[in-house]
């Protein structure tokens, strides 16, 4: 049987170096982000019961969940998803908080993909979750600590808005199963054309046919409304592009690139969405980079409902976008090497310590000769070498 101890499982991958440092510099700077406009770090465990992530009413399939059982016997999970998490902690640990409640994370996220097509199975998110708190106000909040947190990482992104409400009211008036939706909803995310299109001309022709069958079509800027509107009456509907185009055109204002699209295709799987959605696109990776909405009705699974907004950030996809820019944190060499010598090890260690404490970055000699020292100075980028002995003498290395 071969052992496959030198190799990682399909789906994941090891982090070296640069990528290590831009993915920090990533969540730094999103976290800092989050921090400055009210919101708090918390941290969930990997591992969750797989009640908390029941399809039901998450939208995620039990097939890319990676499952265990407890020493109990109970059904636990790496966790998929960092919005149901949370969920079950403010409903239980932080119920009592006065509303609204700011929080965010960043942590990994496990799913499996039986099929890969280059997603990882493995990835660190960062996002926020806003609770207790509705409407507009908070809609824009939410958005515009997207739209500040992607234009200091990456510029250059799109964001695209939509609402699930809108899907949802259409998929209402025809008679169709479970599983005929599902692959109208899938083939309509997908821009699948010919597939949607197969579908629906099974159907009883109609309004709301019609306007599934040009959902996928209705995808820009501001003109998105005028022809979605002549598509169908529905009261709701009506409603719905109002409060979107409202939220759209005072986006836009803090965003005046043209990076804000409305897509009223935007019909993600996850069902605890309600209302607006929103994901956000590079042009050097294929899926979104960001993905968020509104799900008002998902605290109430937990016992304590209310509304709530928030969204998640890939890093990974984000790193691998600046490293494939050249944006790059490069691996800076150490400024001083301190070598100390025989019966001065000790001495070494202290004066490394103070060098560091005044911002320099030093690393400690591990080498028995000074000689040795100098050689891996030289091969490591280092340019300075601090000698401890009874004195301590500067060798600088050009």
């Amino acid at each position: 049987m071969k052992k496959n101890n030198k190799i990682t499982p399909e789906g994941t991958k090891d982090f070296l170096f640069e990528e290590c440092l831009t993915r920090r510099y990533i969540e730094r700077t999103i976290s800092d982000v989050f921090s400055s406009r009210g919101f708090h770090e918390v941290v969930t465990p990997g591992l969750e019961f797989y009640d908390v992530f029941d399809p039901d009413f998450s939208g995620i399939s039990q097939d890319v969940m990676y499952k265990m059982t407890d020493q109990h016997g109970r059904l636990i999970v790496m966790r998929p998803d960092s919005t149901l998490p949370i969920a079950r902690l403010t409903a239980t640990r932080l119920q009592n908080l006065p509303k609204p409640i700011r929080l965010y994370y960043t942590q990994p996220i496990y799913r499996n993909h039986p099929g890969l097509t280059g997603r990882s199975d493995e990835s660190v998110q960062t996002g926020i979750e806003l609770l207790g708190a509705g409407g507009i106000r908070a809609d824009l909040d939410v958005l515009s600590a997207a739209v500040e947190a992607l234009g200091k990482c990456v510029p250059g992104y799109r964001l695209e808005i939509g609402h699930a409400g809108f899907f949802r009211t259409l998929a209402q008036q025809i008679s169709v199963g479970e599983n005929l939706l599902e692959d109208v909803r899938s083939a309509i995310e997908t821009k699948n054309y010919a597939r949607l299109n197969g579908i629906l001309d099974a159907l009883p022709q109609g309004e709301y046919v019609q306007a599934l069958r040009e959902l996928p079509r209705l995808f820009g800027g501001e003109e998105v409304f005028d022809r979605a509107s002549a598509l169908c009456k529905d009261s709701g509907l009506v409603q719905t592009l109002d409060y979107l185009r409202k939220v759209y055109r005072s986006l836009s204002e803090l965003e005046q690139s043209g990076r804000i699209m409305i897509d009223l295709g935007l019909v993600q799987r996850n069902d605890y969405y309600t209302g607006i959605v929103f994901s956000a696109y590079v042009e050097e990776f294929g899926d979104a980079v960001l993905l968020g909405g509104r799900y008002d009705n998902l605290l109430g699974h937990f016992g304590q409902p209310m509304p709530a907004i928030g969204f998640a950030v890939n890093v990974d996809a984000i790193a691998k976008t600046l490293l494939d820019r050249g944006n790059v944190c490069p691996v800076l060499p150490m400024d001083i090497l301190v070598h100390g010598d025989a019966g001065y090890e000790v001495k070494a260690l202290e004066y490394t310590s103070d060098l560091i404490s005044k911002g320099l970055r030093c690393e400690n000699s591990v080498f028995e000769t000074q000689d040795d020292a100098i050689t891996y100075a030289q091969t490591s980028g280092i340019k300075r070498i601090d000698s401890v002995g009874e004195t301590i003498k500067t060798i600088n290395l050009i």
